[in-house]
């Protein structure tokens, strides 16, 4: 058994109380998505073992989902060298993203259609 408290005590939340979660699929290692707890969340996500987050514009706490249906089941997590980021290791079911995608990052900043966009817009 951990010692949630040990843990709790360990984290760098920011000046919001806030620690960033990376939501990575267990098996394929394909990030799906970010996210935002407090101390609550984490405890949550740690011992209940579905993800919780802090939404920073509701200022609730969520539970994916709890309304969707695409729920994360936690498989492992683990805070990052500092301890100011926490990877956590989920079994998706659904997509993540609430845009209906599978995951939150789909667009490749490096694809040349992309640069050729961004390029156009700058004025350069």
């Amino acid at each position: 058994m951990t010692d949630l408290d040990g843990i709790l005590d360990r984290v760098r939340f920011d000046d919001k109380g806030l620690l960033p979660a990376v939501i990575q699929q267990w098996d394929t290692k394909e990030v799906l998505m970010l996210g935002y707890m407090d101390a609550e969340a984490l405890r949550r996500t740690l011992t209940e073992g579905r993800v919780t987050y802090w939404s920073r514009s509701r200022q609730e706490y969520w539970r994916k989902g709890d309304t969707s249906g695409h729920a994360q089941y936690v498989k492992g997590a683990a805070l990052d060298c500092d301890a100011d980021t926490l990877l956590v290791e989920v079994d998706q079911i659904g997509v993540a993203c609430h845009t209906g995608a599978r995951r939150c990052f789909d667009v490749d900043p490096l694809d040349p259609v992309v640069l050729d966009e961004g390029r156009a817009g700058s004025g350069s």
